[in-house]
């Protein structure tokens, strides 16, 4: 079985090294009879996706490159969330590449538990999108009590304005670019009048 390593220090971990990580995932592939084919290291927070070896890393496994992704534990992998979390290992097992947690033994997708792993994190992720939309719509209540208005500012100006605008000599886009009006609007506004 071909395995790749994956361990995150964030720059705030002052004093931190990933080596701590790396020298336990190297016994416990030995230990697996696994051979180690690559390791990605980053050094930044796992609060977003976009560190090198990271994104490296799923290349990897979208070319197959090896068979399980080993990493110390979760946080380790990602910290943005169980949503994006799920979508991770989901793409991992799109691959065909299985993942495995060192510290946390139920997060293995190469284990008979798998399915059931999968199921739990799954419902976890659907009650973070619950909250999230709970949490957004008692925002938008809350500004309207408050008299805010939403969405998108109304523009003042009326059709025949346009058309008059129009026939003085001035192009859409200098229309569009005078009321800050997409042109789009502008069209719209002269069929439907």
């Amino acid at each position: 079985m071909r395995v790749s390593l994956y361990g995150r220090v964030s720059t705030k971990d002052r004093g931190q090294d990933t080596e701590n990580q790396l020298s336990q995932l190297r016994q416990y592939s030995a230990a697996m009879g696994w051979d180690i084919v690559s390791e990605f290291v980053d050094h930044e927070s796992g609060s977003h996706s976009d560190r090198e070896q990271f994104q490296e890393m799923f290349v990897a496994a979208s070319q197959r490159k090896f068979d399980v992704l080993l990493f110390w534990s979760l946080d380790r992998l990602t910290r943005e969330g169980v949503l994006p979390t799920l979508q991770y290992l989901q793409r991992l097992t799109g691959y065909g590449i299985g993942w495995r947690s060192f510290t946390e033994q139920y997060l293995d997708s190469t284990g008979m538990f798998r399915d059931a792993v999968i199921s739990i994190l799954a419902v976890i992720a659907k009650q973070e999108r619950n909250r999230i939309s709970e949490r957004t719509k008692a925002g938008l209540e809350r500004a309207r009590r408050q008299g805010k208005v939403l969405g998108r500012p109304r523009n003042n100006v009326g059709v025949s304005q346009i058309r008059e605008l129009l026939a003085s000599g001035k192009t859409r886009q200098e229309i569009s670019e005078g009321f800050g009006i997409l042109l789009p609007t502008i069209s719209r506004m002269l069929k439907t009048a």
